[in-house]
């Protein structure tokens, strides 16, 4: 039922519907006016032909007055005589009246007792004091027509000698103007019916082209350009079809331009470096890229519609304020949720032709990395210095000392000389590693590379600080410690700088002695992990705070700076041990906690050789 009901209301609803009940009401109202005046025209000829049909004749009128103006005692009897033999079908009933109000004579024989008697008929009295004859239907039993003719006597107009009464029957006059309505109905019925039939044909004809361009313009719509508009004509409506086949095509050529520079937009936003938001002339933030959301570390949805200083963490700044003034600011994310960024932001505002704003786009530039190369700049230039100071301050007051005389002195004078050396070796070793640092941070360190079992090479470099042990056992001053070995028997072959990966395992022992108490013992491990051989290298020291441990490989950096400036440390051992492992492409990194010795791991490429690669090496 329902579905009937909305058939019914779109088809009562279409054009097409619209269009043909409009000119079927055009039809039934012009069929109307016309039938109406027709009917009308119709209904007053035939009164004025049936008035003229019931007309006495002249020269009966004229025989009526002669003897209503005689006084022979038979004029009533002629008077009878003639209104009885006068002929007409139409007529029913005649009545003579003189000027004195009297009935002189009647048609019907059933009112011959009326003769003589006085007419009450004020009709009759008026039309004899006037002389003006009188017409009028009334509706006795049946429609009729009442004539009242003056009858005059001589010349004179006003000798008014009585006057005629006619009644006369309308029944077949008001008969046949029923007919002719009854046809014009019909006919107007069979007009109405071919019209409205025309009526559909012709709106049908008209609105189906443009039916045809309303369902083109629903496909546009939904973004279908594929079908055209049939063209039926070449009126009015074939070149609007035809217009209409040309717009589409344009709109669509303009679709797909606007979806290519849409991608071509959307490319660049996602392949960006840096993070692009698009706010509205509010400053609502309308448009945003993935680089964006992972710099503010946000989701698109957290993002949307939200004002850009609210986005940026901006509290003190509306959105408006920071659009207008289109300044460049730097926003730090907050460290708390993730690792602290550092951004730079810059506005620009976009306008229309006319000049009107109606947004701005907002850039953003990790400056993290550049921030802290140049808080490590700083901070270089800062450690060198002190790092430098201290023994040029040395140097300088015991050549001072020196100079003031303390060289006669055969006591103090070597071990002056002493200091001062010891200085310039820490100095001139503070210099050369810095130059290896520089070296290898401009790429200009060549790395001699050859396969080596790293086996073999861990158990020479092991053994040369066993020399040392057994070699200074007999010195109480300097540290006892042992070295334990889980090496295994396993070749494993690795391509790396044999100078520079001893350079880097000679600084991790130095430092485990260096740090582990008298008679310590220091374990070295060596373990194969799929493509990668792990060395590992442990000490029983007093360990690494766990805040300091992702610190300790940062050039300058001491854990306890008193003590390993004490020892001899420049603070770039670590620092120049990172950076050759790197170079190896391998991994160095420690564990450790306090009062249990430390761990450093050093972790490089390894790819287990077959047996022809073996003989291929012999």
């Amino acid at each position: 039922m329902k579905r009937l009901r909305k058939k019914l209301n779109d088809t009562f609803n279409s054009i097409n519907m619209k269009l043909a009940i409009v000119f079927m009401l055009m039809l039934l109202a012009t069929i109307e006016v016309i039938g109406a005046y027709f009917t009308r025209q119709l209904e007053q000829t035939s009164i004025e032909n049936f008035q003229s049909s019931i007309q006495i004749q002249t020269v009966v009128s004229n025989q009526l007055a002669n003897q209503l103006a005689s006084d022979s005692k038979n004029a009533n009897d002629h008077l009878n005589q003639i209104v009885n033999d006068y002929n007409n079908d139409a007529i029913s009933e005649i009545i003579v009246v003189d000027n004195k109000d009297t009935i002189r004579a009647v048609s019907n024989l059933n009112d011959k007792s009326k003769i003589g008697q006085r007419i009450n008929n004020t009709d009759v009295k008026r039309v004899i004091s006037t002389g003006h004859q009188i017409n009028k239907v009334i509706d006795d039993h049946g429609n009729y027509m009442i004539q009242i003719s003056p009858l005059t006597s001589g010349n004179g107009s006003n000798n008014n000698v009585g006057a005629i009464y006619v009644k006369a029957s309308m029944q077949d006059v008001f008969n046949n103007l029923r007919q002719i309505s009854l046809t014009f109905l019909i006919a107007s019925l069979i007009a109405a019916l071919l019209g409205a039939f025309l009526a559909l044909v012709i709106s049908r004809a008209i609105t189906q082209p443009i039916e045809e361009m309303q369902k083109q313009a629903l496909h546009i719509a939904d973004g279908d350009y594929s079908s055209q508009v049939k063209i039926y004509s070449n009126d009015e409506l074939g070149q609007l079809g035809r217009a209409f086949n040309t717009l589409s095509v344009r709109i669509e050529r303009s679709q797909e331009e606007s979806d290519s520079e849409r991608r071509r937009l959307d490319s660049v936003l996602s392949h960006m470096s840096d993070g692009v938001l698009a706010t509205d002339r509010h400053g609502n933030v309308s448009v945003v890229n993935q680089m964006a959301l992972n710099f503010l570390n946000v989701k698109e949805e957290d993002v949307i519609n939200k004002p850009i200083a609210e986005v940026l963490g901006l509290k003190d700044t509306s959105s408006q304020d920071l659009i207008s003034s289109q300044k460049e600011i730097v926003v730090t994310i907050d460290p708390n949720t993730r690792d602290e960024m550092i951004l730079h932001a810059s506005f620009s505002l976009i306008k229309r032709v006319t000049g009107f704003v109606s947004g701005s786009v907002c850039v953003l530039h990790d400056v993290t990395e550049q921030q802290k190369n140049e808080d490590s700049q700083k901070q270089f230039v800062s450690n060198v210095s002190h790092e430098l100071r201290t023994p040029l301050t040395s140097l300088q007051a015991y050549i001072e000392a020196l100079n003031e005389g303390a060289w006669k002195d055969p006591n103090i004078a070597p071990k002056f000389l002493e200091v001062t050396q010891q200085e310039t070796s820490r100095m001139i070793r503070m210099i050369n590693d810095l130059l290896s640092l520089s070296r290898m941070d401009r790429g200009v360190s060549k790395m001699d590379l050859e396969f080596v079992n790293l086996n073999d090479f861990v158990n020479h470099i092991l053994n040369r600080f066993d020399m040392i042990v057994k070699t200074d056992k007999n010195n109480d001053k300097k540290k006892k410690y042992t070295i334990k070995r889980e090496l295994g028997n396993q070749a494993l072959w690795v391509e790396i700088d044999t100078d520079k990966m001893m350079q880097v395992i000679d600084n991790i022992m130095n430092n485990a002695i260096k740090y582990s108490p008298n008679g310590g013992v220091i374990t070295v491990r060596l373990t194969q992990n799929k493509n990668h051989v792990i060395l590992s290298i442990s000490d029983q020291g007093l360990g690494i705070p766990r805040k300091d441990l992702g610190k300790i490989f940062d050039r300058f950096y001491r854990v306890d700076k008193a003590r390993s400036r004490a020892q001899g440390g420049t603070g770039l051992g670590l620092a120049i041990a990172k950076e050759i492992v790197e170079a190896h492409h391998g991994r160095i990194w420690a564990d450790s906690s306090e009062g249990k010795g430390s761990t450093f791991y050093i972790s490089l490429p390894y790819e287990p050789m077959t047996e022809e690669d073996d003989w291929d090496e012999v």
